[in-house]
Parts: structure tokens; C-alpha cells; sequence
């Protein structure tokens, strides 16, 4: 099974790069938008240091990041619930997951991703309940998306949001976004420049 999930991480890899360099034609949204292969390794380390059950992804795309997390995960025998509002990325997301062998290890929910946070964040069973968050969608709602997760990530959880250095449109929302985190006495958080900048954040015990 691993052989299958790194063949699947290096043809999307192909595919992501050929994409940044406009070397296919390919719909603006249908665009995979993905993490780098560096940020794909670091989740992966993170989730294996942690030995995380219980993840939750918003903005899977075609599902490069979340192979990779289940890569760790699927050890632990967690569970990813993945958020998705895109039809035709989330088709493509499946037959990556298939050929991989980590389909059953994935939960995809499909719609808006702050509607489906407010409704996952009403149910009594997710209240402390994920070890483990990438944030990777759209950067305009990132604080709110961040205010919804907080109260489901247990103790000790980590939070990695991408994108806080490039694209240089983002980079200063998403300094605001950092500094918002930072005056928040219950979290202990870091920029860093892996990839596309990771905002590493832990919630306090």
C-alpha cells in the first residue's frame, strides 16, 4: 500500500507543477491549488509524532494533502473528515483515495466549508475531539473557520494553516490572522517558511 500511496503523491505532484508553470490547460477552479511536497512531508512527521486519530481538513482539492496525512493516520487507524465544495475535484479526490488504498480512511463532506464547521461545531461529539487540523481553503474567512475549529481540537492539538507567505496577495491577512492568534493566551503559535509558510499552532493543555 505505501508503494501505491507515493506513486499517486508523485503523479499529482506532476500535475501540481505542470499546472503552476501553465504548462496544461486547466479551469481556473478546477486548479488542484496543492500543498508543496515539503508541507506534505511536515504534516505527515507531525501527525506520526502525535500519533493523531482524529483529523480535520478544510479545503482537500484533489486530495494531495490528505493522502499525505493519511499516509500517517492510516497506521493509527484514524479517520479524516474532509471538506470539499468543488464537485468535479472532489470525483477526482475519490479515484486518487481508491488507487491508493486509503479510501476508508477518509470522511468527505461536501459544501461550504463555514456552513459545514458551524454544523460539526453544534454536535456534543466533536467537542475536543481532533488532534489534528490543516486549514487550506479560502483565506477571507480563515478567522472564522479558525473560531468554529478551536472548540474541537482537544487539548495538545495542533492546527497548521498554509499559506502565510505565499501568494504575496494573502501575506497581509494572513499576518493579521497570526498576530489575532497570538493574543490568544490558550495557544502557542509559529510562522514558519516551509512551503508556502505554515502557521504551526498548539492549543494549550
Amino acid at each position: 500500500m505505501i508503494k501505491s500511496i507515493f506513486n499517486i503523491l508523485e503523479k499529482l505532484e506532476e500535475q501540481s507543477t505542470l499546472e503552476k508553470l501553465r504548462q496544461i490547460n486547466v479551469a481556473p477552479e478546477d486548479r488542484m491549488l496543492a500543498i508543496t511536497k515539503e508541507t506534505g512531508e511536515l504534516l505527515n512527521m507531525i501527525l506520526r509524532l502525535k500519533n493523531a486519530k482524529n483529523m480535520l481538513e478544510i479545503g482537500m482539492s484533489t486530495g494531495y494533502s490528505t493522502i499525505w496525512c493519511a499516509e500517517a493516520i492510516y497506521e493509527q487507524s484514524g479517520k479524516i473528515i474532509t471538506i470539499e465544495q468543488n464537485p468535479n475535484k472532489i470525483k477526482r479526490a475519490k479515484e486518487n483515495f481508491q488507487k491508493a488504498g486509503i479510501a476508508d480512511a477518509i470522511i468527505i463532506k461536501e459544501g461550504l466549508a463555514i456552513q459545514i464547521l458551524r454544523e460539526l461545531n453544534l454536535q456534543k461529539e466533536y467537542k475536543d475531539f481532533f488532534d489534528f487540523v490543516l486549514i487550506d481553503a479560502d483565506k477571507e474567512n480563515v478567522i472564522e473557520y479558525f473560531d468554529l475549529i478551536l472548540p474541537m481540537v482537544s487539548a495538545g492539538g495542533v492546527i497548521i494553516t498554509d499559506n502565510m507567505l505565499y501568494p504575496e496577495k494573502y501575506k497581509q491577512d494572513m499576518k493579521f490572522f497570526s498576530d489575532y492568534l497570538k493574543k490568544n493566551p490558550k495557544l502557542r503559535t509559529i510562522t514558519t517558511p516551509i512551503g508556502n509558510g505554515e502557521e504551526i499552532t498548539i492549543k494549550l493543555k
